[in-house]
This record gives structure tokens, sequence and C-alpha cells, in this order.
């Protein structure tokens, strides 16, 4: 494994790095910089860790999402552990996107509403 130097250049390099990851304007462009910037396992271990938020929030047993998710205990652990103790960054995602499906049903809901009930 990579030892890990935090010198300013390295620092700086992880900055860019989130620089880089905030300037993507799209799923479809986000989807092809990982692909590129992760090996397939990698992008596995981050999907698997954010598929396992929503169940950990809604306090479902470990073990029960395992089984629904096949990902393991460990790492559902793991997010448990950062959903309570972490930076804040898993919650601050989930409530954002939460909040952003929520709008967009609405908005749904409120486009078919405008068009009255459908002809028979």
């Amino acid at each position: 494994m990579k030892t890990r130097h935090d010198d300013s250049e390295s620092i700086e390099a992880e900055h860019r790095l989130y620089e880089a990851i905030v300037s993507l304007k799209s799923v479809e462009e986000a989807k092809q910089f990982f692909e590129d910037l992760c090996t397939p396992t990698e992008r596995q271990a981050m999907s698997d860790r954010w598929r396992v938020v929503e169940p950990v929030k809604q306090e479902i047993p470990y073990r029960t999402i395992y089984e629904q998710t096949g990902v393991s205990v460990t790492t559902i652990g793991r997010v448990a552990r950062c959903l309570s103790l972490g930076t804040g960054g898993y919650n601050l995602v989930y409530e954002r996107l939460k909040r952003k499906t929520h709008a967009d049903k609405r908005k749904t809901y409120d486009s078919n509403s405008e068009k009255g009930p459908p002809e028979r």
C-alpha cells in the first residue's frame, strides 16, 4: 500500500481532485470521470457504501441490510459510524438528494395536475 504524505503538494492535489468533482455537470459526466479515475472495484466499494446509507438511516438491522443488498456487515457498520460520528458528508448529500427527489416528484405532480383529468 502506498504511504500517504500529508505535505502541501498532496494536500493541493487532493483539493484539485475535489474541485474536479465539483465541476461535473451531470450524472453522465460523473460516470465518465469516475470510470477513468477509479478501478471497477473502487467504484463498487463506493457504490456499496452509498447504497446502504438510506437503510442505515432508517435503522434497519445490519443483518437485514446485508441480506437485502449483499453489502458486508463491516461496510454497513463503517457507513453507520460515519453517519453518526463522521464529518457530515453522507448526511449532507443524502438530505440534499432527498429534497431534490421530493421537489422533482412535486414538479411532476404539479405538471400533471395542470393538465387536468385524463380524457376518456
